[in-house]
C-alpha cells in the first residue's frame, strides 16, 4: 500500500501544503488504489480521474506561485452521489436519474472546493439513499473491504466502502436514519452525523427533509473535525440550516473533557445486541472510566429496543422513523414524473397520468416503490392522523427522553448496529429485517441530534465493531473530543482491511 493513501486528511493536507508531497502525487496515489481495488468492492459510481489530475495540478501551480493553500488544499475527497455536482453524474443510484447531470455544486460540494479538495469520484449507495446495505442500488452492489462476501452497510456503503479501502482520504455521506454511522461501523472507519441544520442540505438530493443531515466519513477523528468544520454553517440557499458560528472543531478535538459523564442507556442493552457487541461497549465503558469519566445509566423509554422468543425486534423508534420518512420520501419523490427531467417511459402512453405512472414505475427500485406507496398511504385521507399525527408526536416523546438523559450526562455511549456487517442477499427478501439494522441509530436522526461512530476494533469474525457517541443539539465538539479521547485510551484508530494493503 502506497505510504501516501496511509496518511489521514489532515497529515496529507500538511504534507501537500509543506511540499513534501505533491497535490499530483497524492492524487495519482489514490488513482493507483482504486485501479487495483474498485472492481473488488465497487464504491464508486463514477471516478472523476481527469477532473481529479487537472485540479491536483492547478492546486500544485498555486503552492508554487507562493499561495497558501485551503485546509483541504490537493486532498482526494469522495461524495456521496445523491449530492449535486455541476460535473460528472448526479444518479442517486437510480435508474431515474441515470444520466442526470446537474446545474450546480451542492453547498458541501461548494464549501470541499472552497477548502482546496480534489474531488476525485462519486460513491455508489441505495437508491435515493433508501436502505441499510447498498443492496438496493441500481448500479451495481458494493462489497464490505474487509470480507467482500457482506455488505458494507448503507445507505452510505459506497462512502464507507471507499474510505475503509484508502480509495479517497475521506468521503462525505448522508445520514436520515443511521446511513453514515451503520456503514461507517460495518466498514471500521469514522461516521459522524452533525446536528439538524448544522449542514446546509442545498444540493442533497432530498429523502426525509426532516432527518436528512450531510456529514463526513474518515479514518480517525482529527479528519471527521476538519471536515466538518469545512462543511458546516449557515447556507442561505437553505432555510434550515443553523444560523450559528462554526467553532474549529479540528483546534479543539486533542483536548480531552476533564469530568465527562457518559450516559449508558439502559433501553439499548437487551437481548437484541449481539453480545460480542455488547462486550466491546461494557470495555470501552470501562477504558472512559479508566480516564476518569464517570459512567452514569439513563434511561430512553420510547426508543426501547425489545427481541421476542424469535429473536425478532421491535421499537417504538422504528415505527415512528419509518412513518415519518417514508412520509416526507412520497412528498419528495413526487418531483420525479418524466417529464422535467430524468427517464422518461418510450411506450406509447394515453395522456399525462399513463406517462407519469409507466415513466416513475420503469425508474424506480422496489424499495423506493415499497417506501413511495407506504408514506402515500400514512399520509392519506382517513389514515393521516392515525399514522402520520401519531408518529410526529411519538417523535416528540423520543426527544424529551434524550433531553431529560443530556440534564444527567454530556454524551451517551450506545452501539451503532446490533451485530457486525452481515452477508449480501441475507436480508434483502425480508424488509422489516432489513430496516432493523439501523435500530441504534434512528432516534438519533428523530431527535436531531449530533452522533458519531468509531471503531472499537475487530470481533472475532474478523468484522469491524463500532460503538456510538450521542450529544445534546450542536454538541459537534464535545461528540468530537470524546471520540477522540476514546482512539487516545484505546489505541483503536485506523483500521485497515487486508484488501487495502495490496
Amino acid at each position: 500500500m502506497s505510504s501516501i493513501v496511509e496518511l489521514s486528511a489532515v497529515q496529507l493536507a500538511e504534507a501537500i501544503a509543506s511540499g513534501e508531497v505533491s497535490a499530483v502525487q497524492a492524487t495519482e496515489a489514490y488513482l493507483d488504489q482504486i485501479e487495483k481495488i474498485q472492481p473488488q468492492v465497487d464504491a464508486y459510481n463514477e471516478v472523476l480521474a481527469d477532473q481529479a489530475r487537472a485540479k491536483a495540478a492547478e492546486t500544485d501551480a498555486a503552492l508554487a506561485g507562493g499561495k497558501t493553500l485551503g485546509p483541504l488544499g490537493g486532498v482526494p475527497i469522495a461524495v456521496k452521489d445523491n449530492m449535486c455536482t455541476a460535473y460528472g453524474k448526479t444518479t442517486c443510484s437510480s435508474k431515474l436519474l441515470a444520466d442526470f447531470k446537474a446545474p450546480y455544486n451542492a453547498t458541501a460540494v461548494e464549501k470541499l472546493h472552497a477548502a482546496g479538495a480534489v474531488i476525485i469520484g462519486k460513491t455508489n449507495l441505495d437508491e435515493f439513499a433508501m436502505g441499510s446495505s447498498t443492496e438496493n442500488s441500481a448500479s451495481k452492489v458494493t462489497r464490505n473491504p474487509w470480507d467482500t462476501s457482506r455488505v458494507p452497510g448503507g445507505s452510505s456503503g459506497g462512502s464507507g466502502a471507499c474510505v475503509s479501502a484508502r480509495l479517497a482520504a475521506a468521503a462525505l455521506g448522508s445520514d436520515t436514519g443511521g446511513s453514515i454511522r451503520q456503514p461507517a461501523a460495518f466498514c471500521g472507519v469514522v461516521g459522524f452525523k452533525p446536528t439538524y441544520g448544522r449542514v446546509s442540505r442545498y444540493g442533497l438530493v432530498a429523502y426525509g427533509s426532516s432527518l436528512d443531515q450531510i456529514g463526513p466519513m474518515t479514518v480517525d477523528v482529527p479528519d471527521a473535525a476538519l471536515i466538518t468544520s469545512v462543511i458546516a454553517g449557515r447556507d442561505p440557499h437553505d432555510s434550515t440550516s443553523a444560523d450559528r458560528p462554526v467553532d474549529d472543531y479540528l483546534a479543539e478535538v486533542n483536548t480531552p473533557i476533564e469530568n465527562l459523564r457518559i450516559g449508558l442507556p439502559d433501553e439499548f442493552f437487551t437481548d437484541a445486541l449481539d453480545p460480542e457487541i455488547a462486550q466491546a461497549i461494557t470495555k470501552s465503558a470501562e477504558l472512559y472510566k479508566d480516564a476518569g469519566a464517570e459512567i452514569i445509566n439513563v434511561s430512553l423509554p420510547h426508543s426501547r429496543i425489545d427481541a421476542d422468543a424469535a429473536g425478532n425486534l421491535s421499537s417504538y423508534a422504528v415505527a415512528c422513523y419509518y412513518i415519518v420518512a417514508m412520509s416526507e420520501a412520497s412528498s419528495n419523490l413526487a418531483r420525479y414524473d418524466g417529464v422535467h427531467y430524468g427517464h422518461r417511459t418510450e411506450e406509447e402512453v394515453d395522456g399525462i397520468v399513463e406517462l407519469f405512472s409507466k415513466s416513475r414505475a420503469e425508474g424506480f427500485g422496489p424499495e423506493v416503490i415499497r417506501r413511495i406507496m407506504l408514506g402515500t398511504y400514512t399520509l392519506s385521507s382517513g389514515y393521516y392522523d392515525a399514522y402520520y399525527n401519531k408518529a410526529l408526536k411519538v417523535r416528540r416523546l423520543i426527544k424529551n427522553d434524550f433531553d431529560q438523559a443530556f440534564e444527567k450526562c454530556d454524551v451517551l455511549l450506545c452501539p451503532t448496529t446490533p451485530t457486525s456487517a452481515f452477508g449480501i442477499g441475507e436480508k434483502t427478501a425480508d424488509p422489516l429485517t432489513m430496516y432493523l439494522a439501523d435500530i441504534y441509530t434512528i432516534s438519533v436522526n428523530l431527535a436531531g441530534l449530533p452522533g458519531v461512530s468509531i471503531p472499537t476494533g475487530v470481533g472475532t469474525d474478523g468484522l469491524p465493531i463500532g460503538m456510538q457517541l450521542i450529544g445534546p443539539a450542536f454538541s459537534e465538539s464535545k461528540i468530537l473530543r470524546a471520540a477522540r479521547m476514546y482512539e487516545n485510551i484505546s489505541g483503536v484508530t485506523r483500521l485497515t482491511p487486508e484488501i487495502a494493503r495490496i
